[in-house]
Order: C-alpha cells, then sequence, then structure tokens
C-alpha cells in the first residue's frame, strides 16, 4: 500500500492562506481518488477535498471556493491550497488514498496540524 506523509500545517492568522503537501512513497497515476480530510478536537474526521486520476474534484461546503485540491502524478504529490482561512478550519489533516471507485479509503497517517488563530 502506497504511503502518505502530510506536511505543511502550522499557525495561521485567520484570512492568511497555507499550502498542505503529502508525500506519497509510491505511484498515484492509477490510485482513483487523492482526498484531503480533517478533524478538530471532539469532532468526527470529515472529507474536505478529493480529486480522482480524471481530475474531478469534490469539495466540502464549508471550503467551496476557499480551498483547492490538486494532484501531481508525476511527483506523486498531492497538494490542498487553502486560503481565507477561518478559526473553525483548525484541525489535524490528512491524506488518504482510494483506490477504485469502490473501496474504501486506506489507512490514516499521522495528519498535520493546522491552527488559524490571531
Amino acid at each position: 500500500q502506497v504511503q502518505l506523509v502530510e506536511s505543511g500545517g502550522g499557525l495561521v492568522q485567520p484570512g492568511g492562506s497555507l499550502r498542505l503537501s503529502c508525500a506519497a512513497s509510491g505511484n498515484i497515476f492509477s490510485i482513483y481518488s487523492m482526498g484531503w480530510f480533517r478533524q478538530a478536537p471532539g469532532k468526527q474526521r470529515e472529507l474536505v477535498a478529493d480529486v480522482t486520476t480524471g481530475g474531478t474534484t469534490n469539495y466540502a461546503e464549508s471550503v467551496k471556493g476557499r480551498f483547492t485540491i490538486s494532484r501531481d502524478n508525476i511527483k506523486n504529490m498531492v497538494y490542498l491550497q487553502m486560503n481565507s482561512l477561518k478559526p473553525e478550519d483548525t484541525a489535524v489533516y490528512y491524506c488518504n488514498r482510494k483506490y477504485n471507485i469502490l473501496s474504501s479509503w486506506g489507512s490514516w497517517g499521522q495528519g498535520t496540524q493546522v491552527t488559524v488563530s490571531s
């Protein structure tokens, strides 16, 4: 199974931007969907955005227009550009993969902490 390592989190002021990166240990070209999730304290993990091999993207309503997911199948990287950040975006962010349309999301990595605060 492809292993994923998230990076790029940090402390940012409201209205600021961050770009999260997800480095894969192997080829992601054939992986059906790559996604970003987040989990805030006391809340369930939720899907933030995902992108398929065909480039179709899907976003949670709360981040539409502010976040952009992208994948680089040459570099085996997945990115999440986050703009206009809000305190409610504070969470641990995780990258994950779904190998085909019928499979479940895979195992979880350690994630990267994003804190939005003044």
